[in-house]
């Protein structure tokens, strides 16, 4: 099982013919990931040559869709553009919309993501690095080679750390890993993936990973209190950064208490959240969780 993406889902990447976007699309492809399509308004019509795929290009969202039954987008477009390509995405249909693009203003984001949420298209990001089922689907730029299927779910705001972790554990794997973004406006939370996590039979246990500002992970703890039975192990980043200073591609503001590294340990752990002080660390708690979970002599 998984959540969000599966070996079933349909891939379109807006900005494929774009140098990212040919890149990753060739990845996403090798990873087993079904791109069915491309979408560029100047280049509609041709194909694009991958290894022994030709992908075709289309000139709209809306095209792609009604000739390939899409239902996931990755973003690759520049920010300015990042906004129409997302309204286009959800007018078309699409059920999740991944947007990779960085540096989008914040305005922006508020915009889309609220439009996108009116019309039931999730997204995930933006500024994020997508999400992968290993052995299925991968949609986005993280790494497909570092880890395998497995029985551990992981939602992150770091890119960065969703490859360690995913590295650190390869030998459990992995149900679906999330990058859910670290902007201060993302189109799906923590508490969105735990939720998930905690509805797919296959996910034992979910590791969390979050960073210094805002209070979306305080938000998280109280939600596992309340609604989450799987044991949940989780990294804060940002021990050492210096208070008032913004920091990190989240703009994280941290001002006194609030949003500081040591209260997100604390609220997490109040509700029985393991969390780790390094990644390394937090790697050796997940196998600790998982090995007292085993049957005796199994």
């Amino acid at each position: 099982m998984a959540i969000y993406l599966t070996k079933e889902s349909k891939v379109l990447v807006q900005g494929m013919t774009g140098g990212e976007g040919m890149k990753h699309t060739r990845r996403m492809l090798a990873a087993g990931t079904d791109v069915v399509g491309g979408v560029n308004p100047r280049k509609a019509g041709q194909t694009v040559d991958f290894d022994d795929r030709a992908v075709p290009v289309f000139g709209t969202v809306t095209e792609g869709t009604a000739a390939t039954g899409a239902d996931v987008s990755v973003v690759f477009v520049p920010p300015a553009f990042a906004k129409a390509a997302v309204l286009e995405a959800a007018d078309a249909g699409i059920g999740l919309a991944v947007v990779i693009t960085e540096g989008i203003p914040v305005h922006d984001s508020v915009a889309f993501t609220s439009y996108a949420r009116a019309r039931g298209t999730r997204i995930i990001g933006p500024n994020c690095p997508g999400l992968i089922t290993p052995g299925q689907s991968n949609a986005g730029i993280i790494p497909a080679d570092i880890t395998k299927p497995g029985r551990i779910g992981l939602v992150s705001k770091s890119g960065t750390l969703t490859y360690q972790l995913m590295y650190e554990l390869r030998d459990i794997g992995f149900s679906t890993c999330v990058g859910i973004g670290g902007d201060p406006v993302v189109g799906t939370s923590h508490i969105d993936c735990l939720g998930a996590f905690q509805d797919d039979p296959d996910t034992e246990l979910v590791v969390l990973i979050g960073e210094i500002g805002g209070d979306a992970e305080e938000r998280a703890a109280a939600y596992i209190r309340e609604h989450v039975t799987k044991p949940v192990v989780g990294y804060i980043a940002g021990f050492t950064a210096p208070e008032g200073r913004t920091m990190g591609h989240a703009g994280a503001i941290v001002s006194g208490s609030a949003g500081t590294a040591r209260a997100k340990q604390e609220a997490l752990e109040a509700v029985g959240v393991r969390v780790g002080s390094t990644p390394t660390e937090t790697a050796r708690l997940v196998l600790e969780l998982l090995d007292a979970r085993q049957p005796e002599g199994s």
